[in-house]
């Protein structure tokens, strides 16, 4: 296997594993220790994998990689305890992370891109556009190093950091099956929510894969032109296509849809606004999640005061709306998507 690329062990099923064990002449069973040192034990070498010959540690070693992931950057937050982390990949793109402690668990949000393509006007990772896709190891990964950093069990896994899953699709699926494996983490696809800014065909798609995941809608506009003003996304796909793919979602799966809903100031936090987000939702078996934007020095957004934002809650809650308004964490630490990565990159390339 010399001069080729190492093959990228961790995002492997179990079942692929085997066969690469068979292939190489190893007996099956091995497979299942790999496995279990990598997404159980969270090892980061195969040195670790003290149960294994050193003739197959040293046969793993030349031909496949558990692929780094570099911690450059943690910041914890003052205010809520909320930890921050940017890491470094084997090729160089750094990505973020975000742990959350909440009274019920632990929470992490993961990136499932380096960038993004999407180009959501008032977010920090869309600015330098899509590096690449991450691998499901990669997802992965990011929740095995929080853990072991924070020595703390994770039981909540949010994928709503850079990137969209959906234009990742495989990657991603990849990555929602060996995070609720039961040889690996056991994470409850219940205590998974995956957020789209609404490619249709992949929340089709998704419908059919028979998981229990909480999917939730980047909506931030309540009519197909205020969406397009805010989320390009919109001209490919207009509103009413988005909610009829939720709707056969909520259909196939059991599993309502959460949809965001950035406030932004004077853009999207008027009486008719509220109006049309009432006619839009009102019937459907939804939450509404309104999340006070995040001021990204790039962009003119500015969120509503809280006195406002609040009204805005109140007035949809009064036409039968399940609303709640995000708890603001990481406020002190570029709490919003990207802004670490691209405040580092613009620092390194001066």
């Amino acid at each position: 296997m010399q001069g080729q690329e190492k093959k990228d062990i961790a995002s492997f099923y179990l079942e692929e594993l085997k066969e690469e064990m068979e292939s190489m002449g190893e007996k099956s069973f091995r497979a299942g220790q790999i496995y279990q040192w990598i997404h159980q034990k969270l090892a980061d070498d195969f040195s670790e994998m003290t149960n294994l010959p050193v003739a197959l540690r040293e046969k793993l070693d030349a031909g496949y990689e558990i692929r780094k992931m570099e911690l450059l950057r943690r910041q914890v937050s003052r205010i809520d305890g909320t930890n921050k982390f940017l890491f470094s990949l084997t090729d160089g793109n750094m990505i973020e992370s975000v742990l959350m402690k909440y009274k019920h668990g632990n929470s992490v949000c993961i990136s499932s891109q380096a960038g993004c393509r999407m180009g959501c006007r008032f977010c920090a990772s869309t600015l330098d556009g899509l590096a690449r896709n991450l691998t499901a190891s990669e997802m992965l990964r990011q929740i095995y190093r929080i853990q072991k950093l924070s020595q703390e069990r994770v039981s909540n896994v949010v994928v709503m950091g850079s990137g969209e899953p959906l234009d990742n699709y495989d990657n991603f699926v990849r990555f929602l099956r060996m995070l609720s494996d039961r040889n690996g983490l056991n994470v409850s696809q219940r205590n998974i929510t995956a957020s789209t800014c609404g490619i249709v065909p992949g929340i089709y798609r998704l419908a059919k894969e028979n998981f229990q995941i909480t999917l939730a809608l980047s909506l931030h506009g309540a009519s197909q032109e205020k969406r397009k003003e805010l989320m390009p996304i919109a001209n490919q796909y207009h509103l009413d296509e988005v909610l009829h793919a939720c709707d056969d979602y909520f259909a196939a799966t059991g599993r309502r849809i959460t949809f965001e809903y950035s406030l932004v100031q004077g853009v999207n936090d008027t009486k008719e606004d509220e109006d049309a987000l009432i006619s839009l939702l009102n019937g459907r078996n939804c939450h509404l999640n309104l999340i006070p934007v995040n001021p990204v020095r790039e962009r003119k957004y500015r969120r509503p005061d809280k006195k406002s934002a609040n009204n805005f809650k109140n007035n949809l809650e009064k036409h039968g709306i399940n609303v709640t308004i995000r708890r603001e964490l990481g406020s002190d630490i570029d709490g919003a998507c990207g802004q670490l990565r691209r405040r580092t990159m613009i620092s390194e390339a001066r």
